[in-house]
């Protein structure tokens, strides 16, 4: 098994501090104590548009649906290694999918029924697909690689190894592509690689969740189309929505109970399954949601193509899933450029700084071959510029190094946030053909150096790529949250909280957006 694969693999719950809605970093609900008339539901993070239907299904049912929200991916590796056992009562993921592919996941659901579905779709800018003279009905995956090929389409989509739209997205463009009959096989992927080079060279935005996707589209104005479920596609302003003609990966949210649970809470679920499969909340669910009815009684809602097209299928093993994930983190997408700015000021003495190291280190094990790791540490001002490179032919070299520049961080000085992002940015320089992103963990306020207003005048003068470049905040220690807040809203990052939550899930869920 490769490297990137046993790190995709070893992500747990942690990660998911941002993304839960009623939990605790560690996956774990508010209270492992089942309370009578309430279902706690490990949900797909993209399940946050449902409140509408939850209050639906609580008048109808008397049941109070109480979800804790995470990507399919990560969810199923917390019910694989037992984290969820006592701790919900079902499952409800975009799909069941790559539950199936792990045996120790599977056995932990008892049963399933799909709810509404959702395929794979790419969403263009009307006046791209306009100027392409594509016809929505008539556009295929491989129109789409040649519009990408010819310099006249570019995209964002979310992360594989994290997202379950990434990961469907993915299926659907190796399949198309390797032209496979059946579900994906080695061989067709080592087939197709080629044109997935090509393909994926057009992505031109990754992100960890649909949401951050949505909102770094619309700030940049400079990506053509998004890549995603056509019900998030559907509610972005300015997309002509397309299935591409041979064929897309749907996702059928099954709610699954789960065999930890009793007799009392299967029947609370039988009794939420039944509502969500009526007429009325079906209605309700596709006029909100996008997405499609699962009943035949009940109509898409307006403007959902009801036009066929072929489904693509699963990959049939899990050695074929995390391969072609590996190929992808490794092989088929642009690198990741990323400059680490931390905080080794006089407050990080101690377990802080201990902390740090621990995050870092634990870190490497996720960098993926081609990355550029650049670390910045900081005090009064930075202390010091260290770039490595995993270089594909000797991982080994890049990872061992940066452990060691790790390794021998050394807390002192005052805290420069500001300047020491100034830095970064001026450090990036020019336009790369990568994923680029800054890094800032810090356990105080400013207190030397530019101020947050001089910052702000800095960064409102960058301009191409540095100005695109997002800074994603950790919180820790005794740092501000509005301070940092407002650097991620500046710069188009997003904070990620390791007060609450742990500075190893809050590093670890940073990388899918890198």
């Amino acid at each position: 098994m490769t490297r990137r694969t046993l790190a995709v693999l070893a992500t747990t719950a942690a990660l998911l501090t941002a993304c839960t809605a009623e939990g605790h970093e560690d996956g774990t609900a508010d209270s492992t104590a089942p309370k009578p008339g309430t279902l706690r539901i490990l949900a797909s993070s993209e399940l946050s548009d449902m409140t509408a239907v939850f209050d639906r299904v609580r008048k109808d049912t008397g049941v109070t649906v109480r979800p804790t929200y995470m990507g399919t991916l990560d969810a199923v590796d917390l019910l694989a290694k037992g984290k969820a056992d006592g701790r919900y009562d079902a499952l409800w993921l975009s799909s069941d999918d790559y539950l199936r592919l792990r045996p120790d996941a599977a056995k932990k659901v008892l049963s399933e029924t799909p709810v509404m579905s959702s395929p794979v779709a790419i969403g263009v800018k009307t006046a791209t697909a306009q100027a392409l003279g594509w016809k929505p009905e008539q556009v295929t995956w491989s129109q789409i690689e040649q519009a990408v090929q010819d310099g006249k389409l570019t995209y964002g989509m979310t992360d594989p190894a994290r997202s379950n739209s990434g990961f469907s997205t993915l299926v659907s463009v190796a399949s198309a592509l390797s032209g496979a009959q059946s579900a994906l096989t080695d061989a067709d992927v080592a087939k197709a690689t080629p044109r997935l080079k090509e393909f994926f060279k057009g992505q031109k935005l990754t992100s960890g969740s649909s949401g951050w996707l949505a909102t770094a589209y619309k700030r940049r104005g400079n990506v053509d189309a998004l890549l995603n479920y056509e019900s998030v596609l559907k509610g972005i302003p300015g997309l002509t929505v397309i299935r591409p003609k041979d064929g897309v990966v749907t996702a059928d949210y099954p709610l699954s109970s789960l065999t930890a649970t009793d007799a009392r809470t299967r029947e609370d679920v039988r009794k939420v399954t039944e509502d969500l499969r009526t007429d009325a909340v079906q209605k309700l669910i596709t006029d909100t949601t996008h997405r499609r009815p699962v009943v035949a009684s009940v109509a898409p809602a307006s403007g959902l193509d009801t036009s066929r097209r072929r489904e693509l299928p699963f990959p049939g093993s899990r050695s074929v899933a995390d391969g072609l994930l590996d190929s992808y983190e490794n092989e088929l997408r642009r690198p990741s450029r990323t400059v680490y700015v931390l905080d080794t000021s006089g407050s990080m003495e101690g377990d802080r700084l201990t902390a740090l190291k621990k995050a870092l280190t634990g870190l490497t094990g996720d960098f993926r071959d081609r990355e550029e790791v650049t670390l910045m540490p900081f005090g009064s001002d930075v202390k010091s510029v260290r770039t490595h490179v995993v270089d594909p032919k000797d991982p080994k070299a890049g990872l061992d190094a940066i452990r060691k520049d790790t390794d021998a961080l050394e807390a002192d000085g005052n805290t420069a946030i500001y300047t020491s992002l100034e830095k970064a940015y001026d450090h990036l320089g020019g336009d790369r053909d990568t994923f680029t992103s800054i890094v800032l963990m810090t356990d105080g306020e400013n207190t030397t150096g530019a101020g947050a207003g001089d910052f702000d005048g800095f960064y409102r003068r960058l301009t191409g790529t540095r100005r695109d470049t997002p800074v994603f905040p950790i919180l820790f220690g005794d740092s501000d949250r509005s301070e940092l807040a407002h650097i991620a809203d500046l710069t188009g990052g997003r904070l990620f909280d390791a007060q609450s939550g742990s500075l190893d899930g809050a590093f670890e869920e940073i990388r899918g957006y890198q």
